[in-house]
């Protein structure tokens, strides 16, 4: 049972990534727009472009992973 729950959880396609960067990218922009409120001027623009750096270094990482372990799964299916 656990098993079937933990297979939510996990990324299988290009799409679901893309959904997860996106809701990632949601949160980072609200993060860094709060920034911009508390600290104004260089502080909090600098924040926010940290906030998005961040995004796109998860991102590249999601699909390097992803590419990863098809790449992985296809080696597997052809060597069985």
């Amino acid at each position: 049972m656990l098993k079937k729950i933990g297979r939510l959880f996990v990324i299988k396609t290009r799409l679901e990534a893309c959904l997860i960067i996106y809701a990632l990218a949601v949160g980072a922009m609200a993060r860094g727009s709060a920034y911009l409120h508390e600290y104004p001027g260089l502080g909090g623009k600098l924040l926010m472009l940290a906030c998005t750096g961040a995004v796109f270094l998860a991102g590249a990482k999601i699909f390097d992973c992803l590419r990863y372990e098809q790449a992985a799964e296809a080696a597997r299916q052809t060597d069985a």
